[in-house]
């Protein structure tokens, strides 16, 4: 799992890591849910999922991403402008249109008997980070002692970036619906390099009681996304 970075020195500056960091993972993570999707399959070639099925598949996904993330929050905002003029406050509302449509779409999912099993797993990886970062014995029984929680976890990252995004877009002043969304997409590189920057700091300093209190929600958030594994679903994370 070679990156980008050891290769260009100036993808390491601060608020550009981030931004190659998170495209990493994006591809890293889509060839492993390929390779997953493929061995469910099974061995019979024509089951198995050909590169347009994929494209297509991300390009839905990363639509439904955009629909629900950037342009109905911010449609949204924007209908109530005569009732909340002035910049700041239409940002506060689609931030919280935001945040809400995000805890909406968690809890649905968490439904689903899979997405639970996936949650689990989810919690069975912090678990193991947590044990190595103490120092712990990796064995499962110690590792289950530790939490299911952690300050640099991607559900995290998210709550940082629907927060970032409000104090940014407060910067942009009024504008015409169309300009309002498009602004939206086109500043998430910095909206994300900017979150991942306090994501780390959070990691770093997650013991100093100021730190600990701006991170407290979202490790209040992460109990949605992770759940307590069994010793199978540890097994795979530590071999992970």
């Amino acid at each position: 799992v070679g990156s980008l970075t050891k290769r260009v020195p100036f993808l390491k500056w601060p608020l550009v890591r981030g931004v190659v960091v998170l495209f990493e993972a994006m591809v890293l993570g889509i060839e492993a849910l390929t390779y997953s999707a493929n061995q469910a399959a099974g061995e019979e070639e024509e089951e198995k999922l050909t590169t347009r099925e994929i494209v297509v598949t991300i390009g839905l996904a990363l639509g439904l991403a955009i629909l629900l993330f950037a342009v109905l929050p911010t449609a949204g905002a924007h209908l109530l402008q005569k009732i909340a003029p002035g910049s700041f406050v239409q940002n506060l509302i689609e931030g919280v249109f935001r945040i809400a449509i995000f805890l909406a779409y968690v809890l649905a999912i968490g439904r689903l008997a899979d997405i639970r099993r996936v949650f689990q797993y989810h919690g069975a990886e912090h678990k193991v980070i947590n044990a190595y970062e103490a120092g712990e014995e990796l064995t499962v029984e110690k590792v289950q002692r530790h939490s299911t929680l952690h300050p640099r976890c991607g559900t995290s990252f998210l709550l940082i970036v629907m927060v970032i995004s409000i104090l940014l877009f407060s910067l942009l002043g009024e504008q015409v619906l169309w300009w309002r969304i498009l602004s939206r997409v086109l500043l998430l590189p910095a909206v994300a390099g900017i979150s991942y920057e306090l994501v780390k700091l959070s990691g770093k300093y997650a013991n100093v009681p100021l730190c600990s209190v701006l991170i407290a929600p979202g490790l209040w958030l992460q109990k949605l996304t992770t759940g307590p594994p069994d010793d199978g679903q540890v097994e795979v994370a530590l071999a992970a």
